[in-house]
């Protein structure tokens, strides 16, 4: 999901499309599968922007209740018409949930907020979540903050930054995963995802 940002926000408008075609996200990746494995079938899950939807809509499809948002109003139309998602056109701060998520899943979207921002969307996504509800970020690795070659917006963050703001919001980090993709812009980039609970 972009955040407020409405420069990121207009680059995946534009490029919905294009962004849709990259294929991450099917519902038998590790990652994902790991984090299901954590959730009761049928519990609720929220897709902290889901993008074109295919994640949300693989976990609407294994079983669980899902709830998107995306704040790009064209990525929003892309999961509809393909997935037949119903999704929330929202920013990270719109989340006003208490203790009604299972699962949140927040895969490479967070990092489209400003640093100074992330403690309260940790905050949110806390309070949003049941006891020991399930969490998974993430986010692309290296320190600051700048614009892609697109026009994006990032915040980096490295292991021991990303996990002191998830220990601060009050969540415990269980699990990490490291890789590299390639992203919109065609460079490589190398992230994090961390899994943690409530």
């Amino acid at each position: 999901m972009v955040g407020a940002d409405a420069k990121t926000r207009a680059v995946y408008d534009a490029r919905a499309a294009d962004y849709a075609k990259l294929g991450r996200g099917t519902g038998a990746e590790p990652i994902e599968l790991a984090f299901l494995a954590r959730i009761k079938r049928g519990g609720r899950i929220l897709d902290w922007g889901c993008g074109p939807g295919r994640t949300a809509a693989a976990m609407r499809d294994a079983g669980y209740l899902v709830d998107a948002t995306d704040a790009s109003p064209e990525m929003a139309r892309i999961a509809k018409e393909t997935f037949g998602l119903e999704v929330t056109v929202a920013t990270f701060d719109a989340l006003e949930a208490e203790g009604i998520y299972d699962g949140i899943w927040a895969s490479f979207s967070l990092l489209h907020a400003p640093k100074a921002e992330m403690p309260g969307h940790l905050a949110r996504a806390h309070r949003a979540l049941a006891p020991r509800g399930q969490f998974h970020v993430s986010v692309k690795m290296g320190t600051g903050e700048t614009r892609d070659s697109i026009g994006r917006f990032y915040a980096y963050y490295t292991d021991a930054e990303l996990t002191g703001l998830l220990e601060a919001a009050g969540f415990t980090v269980t699990l990490r995963d490291f890789g590299a993709t390639t992203g919109l812009d065609g460079s490589q980039a190398p992230w994090i995802a961390i899994a943690a609970h409530a």
